[in-house]
């Protein structure tokens, strides 16, 4: 890679806990000359789950934003979403950023603490989430050696889309979480037979208050340590089954088994989007 497109590539730690922590993502901004294979060869020398590109502003306010995992582009991604906001704000832009990604338009403002951190909330489009089909469900428990009496029953298994499909799985223990291992290629065949980015298992140790790990093999990545776009999934699939009250807001802490504890604070409204919170700060 020539060394004036290296320098052009930002990296950031989004939605960290208290500082530290968080899903490493890559974002080039005014990424309008960087045609699809230099993307993704970007993606790929960056080594994140996700590289976010950002097209100049357009004469209607708007930015086009785009996400190559190392393997592909990814239809959205959360968390890279407020690595580029985060990084945009601390470049002179202000208000709401306003991002057209390819499921839909995604909202995003920013905050700056006085701390000097910088704080992202987006919106995410419409969510939707179906039952799981029990074949589906039976070779994700295989994939990951468990039965069906480890899940959760208070909270059943779905699929669910708030940008992309994540298949969510609840445990009814912990310690069953600390210790997810999985085997990457049977995981990997049925996700890209089902078009799902992550899977996002789950731990309830609260009515509002979540651990969770997202297992990305679609990214040649074993593990996320925080993602947006789950996030904002899983809170629609929380409204539409009746399993929080609205409004209301939850906190998904994620990251914390794979060593990078990151937090995620997921407003959800009684319709709409669902909004996802949180925080990001440049690396090294």
């Amino acid at each position: 890679m020539n060394p004036a497109l290296e320098a052009r590539i930002l990296r950031y730690a989004a939605l960290t806990d208290g500082g530290s922590g968080g899903n490493p993502a890559g974002v080039v901004l005014d990424a309008d000359d960087l045609d699809d294979a230099t993307r993704l060869a970007v993606a790929a020398r960056v080594g994140y789950s996700e590289t976010a590109f950002v097209d100049a502003q357009r004469p209607d306010g708007t930015y086009r934003l785009r996400y190559f995992s190392p393997r592909a582009e990814v239809d959205f991604c959360g968390h890279a979403t407020i690595a580029t906001a985060v990084a945009m704000a601390e470049r002179g832009a202000s208000g709401t950023l306003l991002f057209d990604t390819r499921p839909g338009r995604v909202e995003v403002g920013t905050t700056h603490a006085p701390d000097g951190a910088h704080t992202a909330t987006l919106t995410s489009v419409a969510t939707r989430t179906r039952p799981a089909e029990p074949e589906e469900l039976t070779r994700a428990l295989t994939a990951f050696g468990w039965t069906a009496d480890e899940l959760d029953p208070r909270y059943p298994s779905h699929v669910s889309y708030a940008g992309n499909d994540h298949l969510v799985l609840a445990l009814r223990e912990r310690r069953t979480l600390a210790a997810l291992e999985y085997d990457f290629a049977a995981l990997a065949a049925l996700m890209a037979e089902r078009m799902w980015t992550t899977v996002h298992v789950v731990w309830v140790q609260a009515r509002d208050l979540f651990h969770a790990r997202d297992p990305f093999p679609p990214g040649g990545v074993v593990e996320d340590p925080a993602t947006g776009a789950a996030a904002a999934a899983f809170g629609g699939y929380l409204r539409e089954l009746g399993l929080v009250d609205v409004p209301g807001e939850v906190t998904i802490l994620q990251g914390a088994d794979m060593g990078r504890p990151s937090r995620l604070t997921v407003g959800i409204p009684a319709d709409g989007g669902i909004l996802v919170t949180g925080a990001a700060a440049p690396i090294g």
